[in-house]
């Protein structure tokens, strides 16, 4: 391991005396300056493994140096080593306080000089073995968190497919809802994370229809009074089976489950929660659920058209619908309709939910 020694002093004769000396150590490369500000300058790109600088310079001295160096990222824990002709005990407090490790008072014993260089580089290389040693820990964890991560986006989904094979809806509806959800929390200003968790959390809205007897939740004309009410726990199923996980992702799945048929103005259900007290993934799923089912064609009903479907929100907005949602799944609509055009009950693709 090359270890890269900054020396600095305004004194070229200084400077080719401690070169040479470091010349003796094994796999230490010196690279000197005369002028602090280019040695600055120098380390705001490479970050040194030891510093030795000089107390008295002209315009910016030892301390100064120090201070300033300690600012440039990454070069906050490299070992220091002050060189210079004053012993005064107050410099050495301000050195150390601006982030000195070591001192040499002039002239250098030679063997005294080498011994603590090495010592240095021996704790820089402990610092770099121990900053690899993170780094590589940190790419592990990185990794099978992925790997975890999207065992549980395949588990889910496919949990989310088997509640939609015992609906007319299919499996393409919840990737391309899940998508439309997606560009509304970015249009709201959702950070990606955010924007992200809802793609994931988004299919786990129905299923609940997995609890739902298949003569009312497959039956062609429209439910009784008594079917309907058998037919809304789904919501309430839905957030009971995700309710309770430590997954972040099944979390925000349960509120969505539980909350996406709320209304805006109070009429909805389980709860009748309204405005604000609707969780806002859930508000978000609302509009893009309701505008994939208008606007898909199924065994029951002819697809809507795009604009008869636009003016569906628009009219339910601030009843059925956050205003605030709608307007920000409109303020994007050619993203939306690429999302229609590309996930076609054709091209249906378990295993993928779109990037944007």
């Amino acid at each position: 391991m090359e270890m890269n020694i900054l020396v600095l002093d305004d004194a070229p004769m200084n400077v080719a005396l401690l070169c040479h000396l470091l010349g003796k150590i094994e796999h230490c490369k010196p690279v000197s300056f005369l002028v602090p500000e280019a040695a600055l300058a120098w380390c705001e790109n490479q970050i040194p493994d030891v510093v030795m600088v000089d107390f008295m310079m002209p315009g910016i001295d030892g301390v100064e140096f120090i201070r300033r160096f300690r600012c440039i990222e990454g070069c906050q824990d490299i070992p220091i080593l002050m060189i210079t002709a004053n012993d005064e005990v107050q410099l050495r407090y301000q050195a150390l306080d601006a982030g000195a490790n070591d001192f040499l008072i002039k002239p250098i014993d030679k063997i005294e000089f080498l011994a603590r260089t090495k010592n240095m580089l021996a704790l820089r290389k402990n610092q770099r073995l121990l900053e690899g040693r993170a780094a590589w820990l940190d790419e592990e964890v990185r990794k099978a968190t992925a790997e975890i991560r999207e065992r549980e986006q395949e588990t889910v989904l496919r949990l989310s497919k088997a509640a939609d094979s015992r609906d007319p809806e299919t499996g393409a509806h919840i990737v391309r809802m899940a998508n439309y959800s997606r560009v509304i929390a970015a249009q709201l200003g959702l950070s990606v994370a955010d924007q992200q968790l809802l793609l994931e959390a988004a299919p786990m809205h129905d299923i609940g229809k997995v609890g739902i007897p298949d003569h009312i939740l497959l039956k062609p004309g429209k439910l009784s009074a008594d079917e309907f009410s058998i037919m809304k726990r789904h919501a309430v199923l839905g957030y009971q089976i995700l309710a309770g996980s430590q997954s972040e992702m099944l979390q925000a799945g349960a509120q969505i489950a539980l909350s996406h048929h709320e209304k805006y103005d109070g009429s909805g259900y389980p709860h009748g929660l309204v405005g604000q007290e609707i969780p806002l993934f859930a508000r978000i799923v609302a509009v893009a659920d309701v505008f994939d089912a208008l606007t898909s064609e199924r065994p029951y009903k002819m697809a809507w058209d795009i604009d008869k479907a636009l003016a569906m929100l628009h009219e339910g907005a601030g009843k059925h619908f956050d205003p605030r949602c709608v307007n920000a799944f409109i303020s994007d609509l050619p993203q939306i309709l690429d999302i229609k055009n590309r996930y076609q009950e054709e091209k249906d693709n378990p295993n993928s939910f779109g990037s944007f």
